[in-house]
């Protein structure tokens, strides 16, 4: 049975990793797009990263991960949105963006710009690989992981917002289409956005009410995704 689960698990981050970019570049009808190889490039090396550097700190977070599908006390109302921010919302991005790259409907973006945009993607992945190295319990899901000895973590980049990781997320979805030079992503990045947004508001209330602890760092720690605004 386990050999089965890291099966599943391997398909399923080499799906995570690939398919989007691989849908880019279809939607785009070609693979001559520099940009979009650096973009894919900065993603791809971040997994990998994050994931090396969990397995020699906490490998228990990956098989954490790993059993996202099967995990225990898991929220009704994550189902839906962890498909929008973890699947659906970055594919769609992805194929928006190769489309909008094959026909060009966007005004064209300096590359200066462009440049200045694959660097915040890198400072926004670096963010989340700091938050997953940082957080023994960084799940794929929203549950409270009593399994596990959850307890409320607050060093790292949790000294700073509640939630970096989607606050990295965030960040992504915005510099995504300037990086790219197809500005008509921003359409579904803005579903990606509000998913983000419902879901870090959930959560924090879900670890607020139910995780011992939370409320007082939540008391010290004010800000759940942007500092100085929410």
């Amino acid at each position: 049975m386990e050999t089965c689960q890291l099966i599943r698990a391997a398909i399923g981050f080499a799906a995570y990793l690939f398919l989007a970019p691989t849908l880019m570049f279809v939607a785009a009808g070609t693979t001559r797009w520099p940009m979009a190889w650096a973009y894919a490039l900065i993603l791809v090396v971040g997994t990998i990263v994050s994931r090396v550097l969990v397995w020699r700190t906490n490998p228990d977070t990956l098989r954490e991960r790993a059993r996202f599908a099967s995990a225990e006390n898991t929220q009704p109302w994550d189902r839906a949105l962890v498909v929008i921010v973890g699947i659906g919302g970055p594919v769609t991005c992805m194929v928006v963006a190769g489309l909008d790259y094959r026909f060009g409907w966007s005004p064209n973006v300096a590359l200066g710009w462009q440049i200045a945009g694959a660097v915040v993607v890198t400072a926004a992945v670096g963010v989340s690989v700091w938050a997953m190295v940082a957080n023994a319990y960084f799940s794929a899901v929203a549950r409270i992981q009593s399994d596990r000895d959850q307890q409320v973590v607050t060093s790292g980049p949790y000294a700073v917002v509640r939630h970096p990781s989607y606050a990295s997320a965030v960040l992504l979805s915005v510099v995504m289409p300037v990086t790219l030079g197809t500005l008509w992503a921003w359409v579904p990045q803005l579903g990606v956005i509000a998913a983000l947004v419902i879901r870090t508001r959930l959560e924090d209330r879900m670890l607020r009410d139910e995780l011992e602890g939370y409320e007082a760092y939540a008391q010290e720690v004010r800000w759940r995704l942007v500092p100085g605004m929410w």
